[in-house]
This record gives C-alpha cells, sequence and structure tokens, in this order.
C-alpha cells in the first residue's frame, strides 16, 4: 500500500469539496483522454537508459491544468506541492515519484508545440463533441477579441514582440493579437480559430473561419461589405451582418421600428459569440499572452478553446456518459 503525506490524509477528511475540486471533477469526465493521449504518444519520449519520462496523461492533466488556472511553467510547479486536488488530478504524490518541474512542464509544452499538437487536439475534441450531435454546422458566427500582449521593452533583445502590434478600438490603443473565432450558431461551440496580430482587420479572416457547410453567416457591423471580397464572392450563404446605427436613423421612422426587431433578431443569434471569450477571459483568467510570437500563442488559444468547447458543453457530455 503507497504511503500517503500528511497533506493528503489531511485533505481525505475534509468534509466540503471546493469550487476548483468541483470543476477538476467535472473536466476529468468530459476531457477525452483516451483519445488525446492517443495524439501526442506518437512523439513523447519513451523510457530508455537515462531518466523515465513521467506519465503521459500525468504530463497532459498537468498541462490542461495549467491552461485552466492561467499559470505559469513556475507557478504551476509551485502549485503541484502546494494544493492537493491538483496533485490527486494528476495522478501524482509528494511521497511517491516525485513531482514534475517547471522545465519539465515547459518541455510539454513545446513537444505540443514542435509538433503542431495544439490545432490536432482542438479538431480531435471537437469531433468528439460533433458524434455527441452537439455542432450542427448549419451556422456560424465570426467576430475576434484582442488579447493584450507586453509593451515594455525590459527584455533580453530590448524590443517589443515583432509580431505583435497596436489597433485603436475607440479612442483607446491596444498591443497585442487579435483571436478570430468561428462559432456554430446552435450550439454557441467554436469550430475554427485563428490568430493574427492586433492590426488586422477582422473582415480579412472570415473566409478562414468557415469551415464551408453552412448555410448562414453572422457577424457584427465590422464586418460590412464582407460578401464583397473577393475570396468570399464563392461561399453561397445567407449573409446576417448587423448595421450600422447610422443606417437606421437614415430610414423613414415607418420603417425603423421593423429594422430594429430585425437587428434584435441577428443580436439574440450573434451573442452566442461572446460566451467562449467570456469564457477563456474571465472562467480561465487568459486576458494577455505569456509567449513571445503569433505561432506559439495561437497554439495556446486553440487548446484554451477546445477547452473552452468542453466546458460549455460539460453537463450535456456528463449526462449523455452518464
Amino acid at each position: 500500500m503507497r504511503q500517503i503525506s500528511f497533506s493528503d490524509a489531511e485533505f481525505a477528511n475534509q468534509r466540503k469539496r471546493t469550487r476548483r475540486e468541483v470543476f477538476l471533477a467535472e473536466m476529468d469526465q468530459v476531457v477525452p483522454w483516451v483519445r488525446l493521449m492517443a495524439l501526442i504518444e506518437p512523439v513523447y519520449p519513451k523510457a530508455g537508459n537515462g531518466r523515465r519520462p513521467y506519465a503521459l496523461e500525468t504530463m497532459l492533466r498537468v498541462h490542461l491544468m495549467q491552461l485552466w488556472f492561467n499559470l505559469s511553467d513556475p507557478a504551476m510547479e509551485e502549485s503541484l506541492y502546494d494544493i492537493t486536488p491538483m496533485r490527486q488530478f494528476a495522478g501524482l504524490s509528494l511521497t511517491h515519484g516525485g513531482l514534475p518541474d517547471e522545465t519539465t512542464i515547459l518541455n510539454f509544452r513545446h513537444l505540443l508545440e514542435r509538433n503542431n499538437l495544439a490545432q490536432r487536439i482542438f479538431a480531435e475534441v471537437n469531433a468528439m463533441l460533433t458524434e455527441h450531435g452537439l455542432v450542427l454546422r448549419h451556422g456560424t458566427i465570426v467576430d475576434a477579441t484582442i488579447i493584450a500582449a507586453p509593451s515594455s521593452t525590459k527584455n533580453s533583445t530590448g524590443t517589443r514582440d515583432p509580431e505583435m502590434h497596436q489597433t485603436k478600438k475607440g479612442n483607446q490603443w491596444h498591443f497585442g493579437m487579435k483571436a478570430h473565432i468561428g462559432v456554430d450558431a446552435e450550439s454557441g461551440l467554436v469550430h475554427t480559430v485563428t490568430g493574427t496580430a492586433a492590426n488586422v482587420n477582422d473582415v480579412t479572416e472570415t473566409h478562414s473561419l468557415l469551415h464551408g457547410e453552412e448555410d448562414a453567416v453572422f457577424a457584427d457591423s465590422g464586418y460590412t461589405g464582407v460578401a464583397k471580397r473577393e475570396e468570399n464572392r464563392a461561399t453561397v450563404v445567407d449573409w446576417y451582418i448587423a448595421a450600422k446605427p447610422s443606417a437606421a436613423k437614415r430610414m423613414h421612422a415607418s420603417l425603423q421600428e421593423t429594422a430594429a426587431r430585425i437587428e434584435h433578431l441577428k443580436s439574440s443569434i450573434r451573442s452566442k459569440v461572446e460566451h467562449p471569450f467570456r469564457v477563456i477571459k474571465c472562467q480561465f483568467g487568459f486576458t494577455k499572452v505569456r509567449y513571445r510570437g503569433l505561432a506559439k500563442n495561437t497554439a495556446q488559444i486553440q487548446m484554451l478553446f477546445a477547452l473552452s468547447n468542453l466546458w460549455m458543453a460539460r453537463r450535456t457530455l456528463m449526462r449523455s456518459m452518464g
């Protein structure tokens, strides 16, 4: 019988489950562990003459917790020492086998990046959701959000990230990148993710966010004129783009009420695109990029939106799996 530590023994006698425990228990049920490990296993280091690697499932669980709780590599290592539910979720113990250090956690993330596994994991999660009938693909909502990047030049190179740029929104300037998403109009789940510098116009990414099977596309007024763009002329869909406020003012008074009802209907559908943004920013705490370069940060947002899909669909998935 494996000896448990004092902290694990004390935790086992507690009477109330914390919100972190409930969250981890729910995500443990809905993450398709076997399918995700099958993607990573071919490139994961095998045990040899050197140091024995941690179990693949352990490192995957650590990596997902790092994303869920927005932790740096050193902070993730410390959390494994300090927080019993996180340690138990990863299948680790203070008294048996040791805990992965920040370099091991970093190397696992680099492994995923080198092999473009974030995109494949995102696709695999969506394939599982589609099999459960949660992604219907009849309509797509497109939108983008700005993710801030550090603007300081107090670093080893003395420069800001050259792949990040600034853009003006309203009367405020923002430096960073944009996360562009295509969302299923029925379920509100994200089916496509792209990352660009913040100064890229939203409308230029629209064609990259469509899967080709939708009948309708919904977007805010920032996408006005999208149907006339060269890359979208062959796309056979109904475009439902929000009208600019000034358009209603130019209408005859007798038409303004009807136009307002139409715009309200568009907005009621389009509002679903805000839910995934809320999850990654408010639930997972992702409001600023952690790494340099678009490739690394795009890989992170692909993983985050895969996890946000699981979080948003968790209750339906648990009912179907139970």
